[in-house]
């Protein structure tokens, strides 16, 4: 009898498109799952192979999970209500799980023996229901710990949402619900660290998360100025860098704070809430590869310079044509075409003289269209790593224009 389950056992564990159907059935039938991106699935998949591995392994010694067992599955259950993940859907995958293995096993095995058959579907109902209490005991305990420990939850909270650490935003918004707060719909994510040489020289220290919260405070003042009370920042920190997720009304705060602390940043607002991973990695590339002339005191990196640094390097978020409407705006209309041609033309010729004899226009009137440029942009052309930005996005632009006309 034990035998005849050690072969079926084995040849399970095997066959890789066992834990497969375990993670297909899954993310298919738990809308939680389902909302799981990418990088959370191999996590899955790696605890259904675990926990298919041990079921299979008492059935085929007659035995039961053990307190080794239990503590794993505590552990899985305390890191869920972590990250936000709802405990009634984590018991329903495995529950999913359970019936996939039951199935799998019938289909390896159609021959098994009415005991054989009882002993593994006494193992699967004892086993989810025993898991099921040790589980819902260890998420409420951590839940409450997470809870009462209101500050260190909501860097936790910032940590896993800058990690992509979040189901859905129905998981999100409950975390953030039990927590007491309301996350902003509409935000900004700076990222910010010391403008001082020791940045400069590459060997930054870790940043405390004293400094994070003083960045936070500063700019509370103006939060209350211009955001809405039932919102709530969040700050931690990311190695040498502060990190801080604001209401969007803060960013016109944020490079006064940056001067007066000696520090330089990134503020990334074009991305949705359940995108803060990778407005995350925006703004901590764009530090990484920004010149120097490209931090100015009076203003900090945004999304067009983060998506131009990230298309240098080879790492776009979006395609390149999104990246220059990013930068340009509303310049890629029609009705602001003379500007964009105003412009190419100072781009190219490197002056407002030189580009109103090209374009047969008073310098004056080229001078005031550079101005409605820097007004619509938010760019100077006149500043080096601003007409960078510019003239990449204007050539990319242009480019897809151009393409289409033939």
């Amino acid at each position: 009898m034990t035998n005849k389950r050690e072969r079926v056992r084995q040849e399970l564990l095997a066959d890789s498109r066992l834990v497969e159907a375990v993670v297909d059935a899954v993310h298919e039938q738990v809308p939680a799952y389902t909302a799981l991106d990418g990088g959370r699935l191999p996590e899955v998949r790696a605890i259904a192979a675990w926990a298919t591995d041990r079921l299979l392994d008492h059935w085929v010694t007659d035995g039961a999970i053990g307190d080794a067992d239990l503590r794993r599955f505590r552990g899985i259950a305390a890191a869920r209500a972590a990250d936000g993940r709802p405990l009634q859907a984590v018991l329903r995958a495995y529950r999913v799980a359970a019936a996939v293995v039951a199935a799998e096993v019938a289909v390896r095995a159609p021959r098994l023996s009415a005991q054989d058959a009882f002993a593994l579907a006494r193992l699967l109902l004892t086993a989810v229901d025993t898991i099921s209490e040790e589980m819902t005991t260890a998420y409420a305990a951590t839940s409450e710990r997470l809870t009462g420990d209101r500050d260190r939850s909501l860097q936790l909270l910032l940590d896993d949402l800058i990690a992509g650490r979040h189901a859905s935003l129905g998981a999100l918004d409950a975390r953030a619900s039990r927590l007491g707060v309301q996350l902003p719909e509409r935000y900004c994510l700076l990222v910010a660290e010391p403008a001082g040489p020791a940045v400069l020289d590459g060997n930054p220290s870790d940043m405390s998360l004293t400094t994070s919260t003083a960045l936070l405070t500063a700019l509370a003042g103006e939060e209350a100025r211009g955001a809405s009370q039932a919102t709530t920042s969040l700050a931690t920190t990311h190695g040498s860098r502060a990190v801080l997720l604001l209401p969007a009304a803060c960013v016109d705060a944020v490079p006064d704070v940056l001067r007066r602390h000696a520090w330089r940043g990134c503020v990334i607002s074009g991305e949705s809430l359940e995108r803060v991973a990778v407005a995350h990695r925006l703004a901590a590339g764009a530090l990484d590869t920004a010149p120097p002339h490209a931090h100015h005191t009076d203003r900090v990196l945004t999304d067009a310079d983060a998506h131009v640094l990230a298309l240098l390097a080879g790492h776009p978020v979006v395609s390149p044509d999104q990246t220059g409407r990013i930068v340009l705006g509303p310049l890629v209309d029609g009705a602001q075409r003379h500007l964009l041609e105003a412009l190419t033309a100072y781009i190219d010729t490197g002056s407002a003289n030189a580009a109103a004899r090209s374009l047969h226009l008073h310098p004056q009137s080229v001078r005031y269209r550079l101005r409605r440029v820097r007004d619509i942009t938010s760019r100077d052309p006149q500043d080096p790593w601003q007409r960078l930005t510019l003239d990449i996005a204007r050539t990319i632009v242009l480019g897809g224009q151009n393409a289409q006309v033939y």
